[in-house]
């Protein structure tokens, strides 16, 4: 089993997490399915609004990863979109937020 990942996150965020992880969870459907139509314009704005969205909220990766994400459909390379989505996923699984 991977290892768990301890994010620090501020308190006063504590409401708008659950929120915030569940629309990062439904961008990550969004793009599968925009991957379907091979809709890269639409996957790489979903990817550019998680780079912009993730640091704000406490979770540096998600930025990291939205901007794999958006320089990917940028080059219409799915399977780097493919990769990031899997590395997205598997930081998703492994957090532990801690409210600090």
């Amino acid at each position: 089993m991977a290892d768990r990942i301890t994010v620090e996150i501020d308190q006063e965020l504590e409401d708008l997490i659950p929120t915030y992880l569940g629309n990062v969870r439904k961008n990550i459907e969004k793009v599968r399915e925009h991957m379907t139509a091979s809709d890269f314009e639409s996957i790489r704005f979903l990817g550019h609004n998680m780079k912009g969205s993730g640091g704000g909220y406490g979770f540096d990766f998600i930025s990291v990863v939205g901007k794999d994400i958006e320089n990917a459909a940028r080059a219409s390379d799915p399977e780097q979109i493919k990769a990031s989505i899997a590395a997205l996923e598997d930081y998703l699984a492994r957090i532990d937020i801690h409210f600090v």
